[in-house]
């Protein structure tokens, strides 16, 4: 009997032990498979989860606000549709707006190039630079037909391959865009579910601190998706104004394209850039360094001030952070990246400052584990 037990009781930890490494592996191997399936429609499931979970405080509103006879696939199907449009409708107007005064500004282009394309007054009254750059203008653009020489030494391979990369690039984003859509209404009609098994792993996973990281989480997503909306509202608003008051001449359309770009940090610059071109080879009454210097400035006022006012509450970050990962994450993950990336440093910063309190609370309760002095 004794041998028995004793056999027993050697026998069983090991089995116990297997099992559990068993079931590890096997879970890791068949996420490693979906992740390596799914992986051509991360961006798109990222996309729907952030839209959700910056969404859903509307969501509910809405939902509530609905007569009671409406069904829950309906309501979803509605709300999906308002988002979509919402979400989509200024991007098509700007984009549409973008490619118009970029027609319109080849044809300036190719009208002045005629006749030659002389340098600017202005140009040589610039500091250092501008006499040098007045005198290459006027060497290399102002002698009738000198953009059509320049434009007959492109190599048509090259054109062929840039256009089927952006070919290759619309696809892919219409295909991003398609599935996110499809996504966001799975989101809102599953989400409370999904959540609550999400926490319920988290807790069983790492403990009740689980609900803290969630909740800061959720709040970094909800204020990066509100400082973008705010400050593309702001430079777009802003600008109007600014090009209204100074006769730029469409300024309603040049700041709606201001205000789509200023979503992702520096790109709303290349903007302001050819609107600046524009008035330069158009000889419009508007001075093209004021409108250069009235865009930086707007631009730089939503940038340094009204994106950390809004997103202080929620991304406990300095600006610098910000801005790395906005661009880190665009760099990564497209324009969702301009969300995840400052959410994954808020994270991080949550994670190390908890790391710190533990080890100073160590240190506390145990005063002879702290190192000895120097």
């Amino acid at each position: 009997m004794h041998a028995v037990t004793d056999e027993t009781t050697t026998v069983m930890p090991k089995t116990l032990n297997v099992k559990p490494t068993v079931e590890w592996f096997s879970a890791a191997l068949i996420i490693v498979l979906c992740v390596w399936i799914l992986h051509s429609f991360l961006q798109a499931l990222l996309a729907a989860c952030v839209t959700a979970i910056a969404s859903w405080p509307l969501y509910t509103r809405f939902s509530s606000a609905l007569p009671w006879r409406s069904t829950r696939s309906t309501t979803t199907l509605i709300f999906t549709f308002i988002m979509t449009v919402f979400v989509l409708a200024p991007m098509v107007f700007a984009f549409g707006a973008l490619v118009t005064e970029a027609q319109a500004l080849l044809l300036e282009i190719a009208a002045a190039d005629k006749r030659g394309i002389a340098a600017p007054g202005w140009l040589a009254n610039l500091p250092l630079i501008g006499p040098w750059v007045a005198a290459r203008w006027q060497s290399q653009l102002a002698y009738p037909g000198a953009l059509l020489s320049w434009t007959q030494r492109t190599d048509p391979a090259a054109l062929l391959g840039w256009a089927q990369s952006l070919g290759q690039f619309m696809v892919r984003h219409a295909f991003i865009i398609g599935f996110t859509i499809l996504l966001l209404f799975f989101l809102y009609q599953e989400g409370e579910s999904l959540a609550e098994g999400f926490r319920r792993v988290l807790r069983r996973s790492i403990g009740d601190r689980a609900e803290g990281y969630v909740d800061l989480a959720t709040r970094a997503v909800r204020a990066s998706v509100n400082s973008m909306l705010v400050v593309g509202l702001f430079d777009g608003f802003a600008a109007g104004i600014g090009y209204a008051i100074a006769g730029v001449p469409h300024a309603a359309v040049w700041a709606a394209i201001i205000g789509l770009l200023a979503l992702v940090p520096f790109l709303a610059y290349a903007a302001v850039a050819a609107l600046t071109l524009q008035l330069a080879i158009t000889t419009a009454a508007t001075p093209p360094l004021l409108s250069f210097g009235l865009g930086c400035f707007i631009l730089f006022c939503g940038d340094k001030i009204v994106r950390p006012v809004v997103a202080r509450e929620g991304i406990r970050l300095r600006f610098v952070w910000v801005l790395m990962g906005c661009l880190g994450g665009f760099e990564a993950l497209g324009l969702i990246g301009l969300v995840i990336g400052p959410v994954v440093l808020t994270l991080a910063r949550e994670l190390w400052e908890q790391r710190v309190r533990d080890l100073a609370l160590g240190d506390v309760m145990d005063p002879t584990s702290r190192p000895p002095a120097i």
